[in-house]
């Protein structure tokens, strides 16, 4: 922990950064995500527990109202990229690495070092069963939704057979899926290892002989099937389905 200043002594400022030009127009919500890149890459180019600047010097420098940078900092805190310090000396700082930023870096480190990534297939298949769990339990209504509309892109992508759009569609069913956990944990541990699969599985192979148009139908059937029962609430054919999904898995097949 930092010492506090000695009573008296002004705490040394940070100069103010230059006004960045306004961002390109848009809805708050992206002028308020590319305010927060931008102070993502101040804060990883700072060491562990920098300063980075007050809050007004920081949306000066972003260029932005403070609503939107409000809305910036909530993602920037979620996030863990940013600590907040009020009083003297106080301002927003690039955060220590909390044990699950470092869990998170360790997961993509994986990939730069070339790592067989049927580990991390491993993993993130030992994870599915508790986020279909979570799943029967918390989704809403507009969150089947959402996972019918990338089954639907699934679908699409097997009538265009199509196998690198049909992989990328099945990554966003199974994103969605996690995020509807309100495990913050387990959701951010599943986001790093879909993360690390889809740098390295650019299309959909096919089992054994078969066609790979005849495997894309298959699998599109299971996770159709998988979504009608999250929305049935209907826990046994649910389970079963991710059963079914990642043994065929383990079999040689990906996705």
């Amino acid at each position: 922990m930092a010492a506090r200043p000695t009573t008296g002594q002004a705490p040394a400022r940070a100069p103010a950064p230059p006004r960045a030009p306004h961002p390109p127009a848009g809805g708050s919500a992206s002028r308020a995500e590319i305010a927060a890149d931008r102070v993502t890459a101040l804060a990883e180019a700072a060491p562990p527990g920098s300063r980075l600047g007050t809050k007004d010097e920081l949306r000066a420098l972003c260029g932005v109202s403070v609503g939107t940078f409000n809305e910036s900092l909530r993602l920037l805190r979620s996030r863990g990229v940013i600590t907040v310090r009020p009083g003297p000396g106080g301002g927003l700082f690039s955060a220590e690495q909390s044990p699950m930023v470092r869990l998170g870096n360790s997961v993509l480190a994986l990939d730069s070092q070339q790592t067989d990534v049927a580990e991390a297939v491993r993993i993130r298949d030992a994870l599915d069963p508790l986020l279909i769990d979570d799943a029967l339990w918390h989704a809403s209504p507009a969150d089947i939704d959402g996972l019918r509309s990338q089954i639907a892109a699934m679908a699409r992508a097997a009538e265009a057979e199509d196998p690198v759009a049909f992989v990328h569609a099945n990554w966003r069913l199974h994103a969605r899926i996690a995020a509807i956990s309100p495990n913050v944990l387990l959701r951010s541990l599943y986001s790093n290892l879909l993360d690390l699969i889809e740098t390295h599985t650019m299309a959909v192979l096919p089992a054994g002989q078969r066609p790979l148009g005849e495997y894309i139908t298959e699998r599109h059937r299971l996770h159709a099937d998988l979504v009608d029962a999250l929305d049935r609430r209907d826990r046994p054919e649910a389970m079963r389905l991710i059963e079914a999904h990642n043994t065929s898995l383990a079999e040689g097949t990906q996705g």
